[in-house]
């Protein structure tokens, strides 16, 4: 059995060894002469499984994506040939929320904001929406969830719609890119949208670039009075709109949720799924493989507040590391790409110990993910 893996994917050759014969290739490159003899195909966002890709393989059996998207993969295609897909929906939703707390407080801290009582306006509810959604809410922020179609089930949280949305002084974008169906969020922020957003304002993307008309942002944040951008995702990755970079305040390589962490509990994802396919027993864990963290402990001795919480937040990932590689290597050739596969080490909160005083309330740090003692 040949595994055709992303060389992206991390810990994959180690765990899927044992399954098959590993053949790496590029995601962005991959072409349908590449996989004419794969029996598995684990892709990343950046790969586009469709029937072209496919046309010349005739005895592919299974596709997963390590990933939380799937509008990459035309599953109507892979269901028409019989072949199994699976995806990692919530594999990164902590390393997504973690990304946002931080470019959150490093935009506080820039402002001079106290975020307590600050209205955040989180579009999508899902696992990554939910993430943010209790994240946000232990820093002391009135968040307010918006999903039409979550809303039209049993789901027991309170929504609102995009009108009370875009009154919000932080609006969060986490809901897939769709373009049919009675709620397509293709082009969500459509040049009407964004002309509602005012200077005191937040827009935050992390979802997909399509999401936003990056063409109709351009053009609103050129006219002045712009509200604050925090970019993640960008539509035509990896040939993204340059003209935009000088108006955000944070921009990023679709890094979000690229912590060793996230990306290896995609891994786990897949390897699980792959292994119940074939009828074999699990036997790997992929949170065997991960290195320790260079700080891993921490003493506080003062009371918790914003800034100091902004210090230990930042003592595991500040975002503006990201924001300052994007802007030194976006230029060059293949920048994007080369970016996301030569990105830096990042870990997430729960790697870092916190020793607290006995008389102080864990509460928020355990909500934000770090481990505690007392």
């Amino acid at each position: 059995m040949k595994i055709y893996l992303d060389s992206n994917i991390p810990y994959a050759e180690k765990m899927f060894a044992g399954l098959g014969e590993i053949v790496l290739f590029e995601g962005r490159s991959v072409t349908a002469d590449d996989l004419v003899d794969a029996d598995v195909l684990l892709v990343r966002s950046i790969t586009k499984v469709n029937q072209a890709l496919l046309s010349k393989n005739e005895r592919l059996q299974f596709v997963g994506t390590a990933t939380i998207g799937t509008d990459h993969v035309d599953q109507a295609y892979l269901a028409d040939r019989g072949i199994k897909f699976t995806s990692a929906p919530g594999c990164n939703k902590k390393s997504v929320a973690q990304y946002v707390v931080s470019a959150v407080l490093v935009h506080a801290e820039k402002h001079l904001i106290n975020l307590q009582g600050k209205s955040v306006g989180i579009v999508g509810a899902g696992n990554t929406g939910s993430a943010v959604f209790h994240k946000l809410t232990a820093l002391g922020m009135k968040c307010h969830l918006c999903d039409p179609i979550l809303a039209n089930t049993d789901d027991p949280r309170t929504f609102v719609d995009l009108n009370k949305i875009m009154e919000c002084d932080f609006i969060s974008l986490h809901v897939p890119l769709t373009r049919d169906g009675e709620y397509p969020t293709h082009h969500l922020f459509d040049q009407q949208r964004l002309r509602q957003l005012s200077q005191d304002q937040v827009l935050i993307n992390t979802a997909r670039g399509e999401v936003i008309d990056n063409q109709a942002l351009l053009q609103r944040v050129e006219s002045g009075s712009q509200p604050s951008l925090i970019l993640d995702v960008w539509e035509n990755e990896p040939n993204i709109e340059m003209a935009l970079l000088p108006y955000t305040e944070i921009a990023t390589p679709h890094i979000a949720g690229y912590s060793l962490e996230g990306k290896a509990n995609g891994t786990e994802v897949l390897y699980r799924a792959l292994c119940q396919h074939l009828g074999k027993e699990a036997k790997l864990k992929v949170s065997s493989l991960l290195p320790q963290a260079v700080v891993d402990n921490i003493r506080v001795n003062s009371p918790l507040n914003q800034s100091l919480v902004k210090s230990l937040v930042h003592l595991v990932y500040d975002v503006r590391r990201d924001d300052h590689i994007f802007r030194m290597g976006i230029a060059s050739p293949d920048g994007f790409d080369n970016m996301r596969k030569h990105y830096r080490e990042r870990r997430e909160f729960s790697t870092l110990t916190v020793s607290l005083d006995l008389q102080q309330n864990d509460h928020l740090l355990a909500a934000l993910g770090f481990s505690i003692k007392h």
